[in-house]
């Protein structure tokens, strides 16, 4: 039974939630249109983006958390529906679906009883069959039961359960995708990456399974950008083949491979990979054409027009600020997108003023002092301020001193070597290595002494050893 007073705290915790307490809040309308934008989308993830977008959003928070509601309502996720009842009754108490309907609530709690317990009963009866293919089936069941109810950590054990009665590839990356949509909703990357390689490794030449490379792209780019390797994710979204269409809308769209890979290769990539590995793409190139902003702002970046590429960026801010996987990678990004902007700005010059840059990079009535001298003291920046004159100058090259330095470096690391190995010399003939032990009658040349004597034969030879009157014992020794 629920009461109007239920808290709504025993709502599983969810990317929103986490989201929400950190107070991010964002004030301006986005530029894409709410339904246009959900149409991408199936499944859990559609809730999941509009929770986020109620909670962050004060210009769409009430529209989105109405069609949350709505949407909770038409699957079995109880608690869901109570995070964006909660929360649409905070900032929109007059709308209807604010109106807590426990009528409902009740009813579907009873169906979720209900239906776990027969597919339970169901699960033991075969197991008591011993029937594989139907304990499989069985477990899948169950495993999007208790995924369609919220029940996450059940679902992650009814599929993983599914990897012991599979019989045919087809069934393995069956198993592997359940796992990582579940995966990717629970922010547990390491199963997401794990899936991926098993699904790789049992993938075939056939055209069905052709069609997964885009979803795995997709899944491992995720995995990649949560990890903050920014790099590795734009590799990822880059080599996802074209024609991915709606086959992957349960965790990311066309649209998001474009935007996250455009992104992530900008932070990443200078203008030659920028050029070759981007917009000369003709995979990529399909996915650009679905966010032209993107790729303009690409292409303004590699013909050396800074400023334009970092305007293009900003007006979308907002939009990269609502969506789920995005939301806290964008002041990385943004970050270091334009720290190589300044980068490449200042590479043609030996000096360039201040104002120049301020009029370059700085917002109205601002200035990027602080910044310049962030980034020369990160060594992001090989430069120096003068403040009096108002010049950023470059740090005069020192030919000599560097060539001074790698040759005192390249003598240190002969210098460690050498004593190393003198003193790997020095233990051989003092007898104090490990020795095999004796088999078949063999002497101990033919023990793990051997690898030794083959190094240092390669190294020094076969000189004499330490002290003691020893010799290194020696493959020829230990024919003897």
């Amino acid at each position: 039974m629920y009461s109007l007073n239920s808290p709504h705290q025993q709502a599983p915790a969810s990317p929103t939630q986490s989201r929400a307490k950190k107070n991010i809040v964002v004030h301006e309308q986005p530029k894409f249109d709410l339904e246009s934008y959900l149409a991408n989308y199936k499944g859990r993830t559609r809730l999941e983006r509009l929770l986020l977008i109620g909670v962050c959003s004060s210009a769409l928070g009430v529209e989105a958390l109405k069609l949350a509601v709505r949407e909770a309502k038409q699957g079995k996720d109880i608690k869901r529906y109570l995070e964006a009842q909660n929360h649409l009754e905070t900032i929109g108490p007059d709308e209807s679906e604010a109106q807590r309907d426990l009528s409902w609530m009740e009813r579907t709690e009873r169906q979720n009883q209900a239906e776990s317990q027969r597919l339970e009963a169901e699960l033991k009866g075969y197991k008591n069959n011993l029937i594989k293919e139907s304990i499989r089936m069985g477990n899948e069941d169950l495993g999007r039961h208790y995924q369609a109810i919220g029940d996450l950590a059940k679902a992650f054990d009814a599929y993983s359960r599914m990897r012991q009665d599979v019989s045919m590839n087809k069934h393995i990356i069956d198993v592997s995708r359940h796992l990582i949509e579940v995966g990717i909703e629970q922010k547990n990357w390491i199963v997401v990456s794990s899936n991926v390689q098993k699904i790789k490794n049992s993938l075939s030449v056939s055209d069905e399974d052709k069609a997964l490379q885009p979803y795995l792209c997709a899944a491992e780019g995720l995995a990649r950008m949560d990890d903050g390797d920014y790099h590795s994710a734009a590799m990822q979204f880059l080599g996802a083949d074209a024609g991915m269409g709606l086959s992957c809308n349960t965790i990311i769209s066309p649209n998001d491979i474009a935007v996250y890979g455009g992104l992530c290769a900008l932070a990443t990539m200078d203008r030659n990979e920028l050029q070759s590995k981007v917009l000369e793409n003709s995979n990529f190139r399909t996915y650009l054409e679905l966010e032209p902003h993107i790729r303009r702002a690409i292409s303004f970046f590699v013909n050396s027009r800074y400023s334009a590429c970092l305007s293009v960026l900003e007006a979308y801010r907002t939009d990269y600020c609502l969506d789920i996987h995005l939301q806290r990678h964008v002041d990385d990004i943004y970050q270091l997108v334009r720290s190589k902007s300044i980068v490449q700005y200042f590479i043609p010059f030996s000096c360039v003023t201040l104002d120049s840059l301020n009029q370059a990079f700085a917002a109205p009535g601002k200035t990027i002092d602080k910044e310049l001298a962030a980034m020369i003291t990160r060594k992001e920046l090989d430069a120096r301020i003068d403040t009096q004159n108002r010049l950023l100058t470059s740090v005069p090259s020192a030919p000599r001193s560097s060539l001074q330095s790698s040759t005192l470096k390249t003598v240190n690391e002969y210098e460690r070597e050498a004593r190393r190995r003198i003193q790997h010399m020095n233990i051989h003939g003092a007898d104090l290595e490990i020795k095999a032990t004796k088999r078949n009658g063999m002497g101990m040349g033919m023990g793990s002494s051997g690898g030794m004597d083959d190094f240092f034969d390669g190294g020094f030879g076969g000189g004499g050893g330490g002290g003691g009157g020893r010799e290194l014992r020696s493959r020829d020794r230990g024919a003897a």
